[in-house]
């Protein structure tokens, strides 16, 4: 069994793949929703419009949803964790897999938008996700709308406003930085979600 790291044509999947080699775990490119009945944990990464989340059709969307329910360890890399709530302002007729409540929005434009480079992180409260990382760590950021800060909130970030960095509700996990291109402490994020996925 393998991590399933699903290409819907809106992620950096080469860093993604990188990444998850120098961690040294084994992973594939699912080509059919089937695929995911057999993986011990599901990434979906993801770069750019909401709306190029309508690729993940109702057969991914059915197969995802029943992976998670019945245990299977999710995470979310950057618009896969905004795909994670309920849906965005970014595309509002576009459901998300609504695993997390609320909606995400536009950060209001106090600062330049998109929001790029490097930012710190304030853990909110203990997860299995941020195991071993210190409040106060940067992480690389490239975003323009963002998740609300609510109760699966574990890690909180102030960009023009607050929003949710990193969330973790049971077996869902998502992160609106790019872990694999966040240095030594992208990789320890990943390598907790690996851990996550053996349990």
């Amino acid at each position: 069994m393998t991590i399933a790291l699903i290409d819907y044509g809106a992620g950096n999947l080469t860093s993604v793949r990188k990444a998850l080699s120098f961690v040294g775990t084994e992973f594939l490119t699912p080509e059919a929703p089937g695929d995911l009945r057999t993986a011990r944990g599901i990434i979906v990464p993801g770069v750019g419009h909401f709306g190029a989340t309508a690729a993940l059709d109702e057969g991914w969307r059915t197969a995802i949803l029943d992976a998670v329910r019945a245990g299977t360890p999710l995470l979310g890399i950057c618009l896969g964790l905004q795909h994670l709530f309920e849906g965005s302002e970014e595309a509002p007729d576009l459901p998300g897999l609504g695993l997390l409540e609320g909606r995400c929005a536009r950060l209001p434009p106090v600062l330049k938008v998109p929001h790029v480079g490097w930012n710190t992180v304030e853990i909110v409260r203990q997860s299995r996700i941020l195991d071993g990382i210190e409040t106060g760590q940067s992480f690389y950021f490239t975003h323009s709308y963002a998740a609300p800060v609510t109760e699966a909130c574990v890690g909180r970030t102030a960009y023009s406003a607050p929003f949710a960095a990193v969330v973790e509700s049971r077996n869902v996990f998502g992160v609106q930085f790019h872990p694999e291109k966040s240095g030594d402490a992208g990789l320890r994020v990943l390598r907790n979600f690996v851990e996550a996925t053996r349990c």
